[in-house]
């Protein structure tokens, strides 16, 4: 349930009025005029009608330059929602303009980014190369590679190039970075190269595909019905994470086959996740405001669903190819 609070001029009273009628809005309560000739309306609107009922106040009252809409959450409404609203609600998707504000977020280079790009892949390089277990998990609790893959899901939903482009930064500075600083501290500390823990992220296959796939959906489904994000966001840093710092640790160290199994897998999850990321957002109905937008998008959807899969086959050949390599070689 969310508060919705409309500013606007006076005459736009009928018209959200209208909307509330015509949506079946929960309430509609229109307040006194103020002194510059502005009303406040307010709407109580359920959770799965929040977009369509955002949509149609942009689109009747964005040109108005007085106009201010508030979203406001709502703790307890009394009397309680039936349990078919109730259920409704539970099942919505978040509102378009939620979703971009606390992805949009996720994307920016700025100095918290970065350190703990930095001191994930610290911890990381260390679980790695001690072979503990707990160590490697305390490193992906803090790595931040959800936000920008995430953010490009979405920006594809959108179809919004400037995003996009924020977020394919974010995560190639990321992921350069780690490979960068784990390559370095292969490269001046000797370790043994086959330990389990390191040896697991130098195997790619199908479970890796699968593991890839659900990381990325159950991260957009966190987002779109407003569960906790913190759980997930360890799940995909178990994609990301551990193949990127074994990617570096084994370039560092001169070990160039098992570097490639462990590139393999890096690429593999990547491109996994944002297909899921792709598929999720079409399917929970995420899109832009406008007509023309929407059909941007969906284009722009399609477009990069295809790329992701294609990219996938052929990493799929290539894991084929590389595990015949390793075959061969041992």
């Amino acid at each position: 349930m969310k508060y919705v609070e409309v500013i606007g001029a006076a005459g736009c009273a009928d018209t959200v009025a209208a909307i509330a009628e015509q949506l079946e809005l929960t309430d509609c309560r229109v307040g006194p005029a103020a002194s510059d000739d502005t009303l406040a309306l307010r709407l109580l609107v359920s959770d799965d009608k929040l977009q369509p009922a955002l949509d149609a106040l942009q689109t009747l009252l964005g040109t108005q330059p007085t106009t201010r809409i508030t979203v406001l959450p709502v703790e307890i409404a009394l009397p309680a929602p039936a349990r078919e609203e109730r259920e409704q609600e539970d099942s919505a998707t978040a509102a378009r303009e939620a979703l971009y504000a606390g992805v949009e977020k996720n994307t920016r280079l700025d100095a918290n980014y970065l350190v703990l790009v930095l001191l994930s892949t610290a911890v990381a390089s260390i679980g790695l190369i001690e072979n503990s277990v707990a160590v490697v998990i305390g490193a992906m609790v803090i790595a931040p590679l959800l936000g920008p893959n995430i953010a490009f899901g979405l920006g594809t939903a959108l179809g919004d190039a400037a995003l996009m482009r924020k977020a394919t930064l974010a995560s190639l500075v990321g992921i350069a970075l780690v490979v960068a600083l784990a390559a370095g501290i292969g490269a001046l500390r000797v370790f043994d190269t086959s330990g389990t823990e390191l040896l697991a992220r130098t195997r790619v296959g199908l479970d890796s595909v699968a593991l890839a796939l659900a990381a990325g959906a159950a991260a957009v489904l966190s987002l779109t019905t407003g569960l906790s994000s913190v759980l997930v966001g360890v799940m995909v840093a178990v994609a990301l994470l551990p193949p990127a710092v074994t990617l570096g640790l084994m370039l560092g160290s001169g070990q160039l086959v098992l570097a490639a199994g462990s590139g393999l897998l890096l690429a593999v999850n990547l491109v996994c996740v944002n297909l899921a990321s792709n598929v999720v957002f079409l399917v929970k109905g995420v899109y832009p405001r406008t007509w023309f937008e929407q059909q941007r998008a969906k284009r722009a959807t399609r477009v990069y669903a295809l790329m992701w899969v294609v990219t996938l086959l052929v990493l799929m050949l290539l894991i084929y190819a590389h595990q015949l390599l390793r075959g061969g070689g041992g």
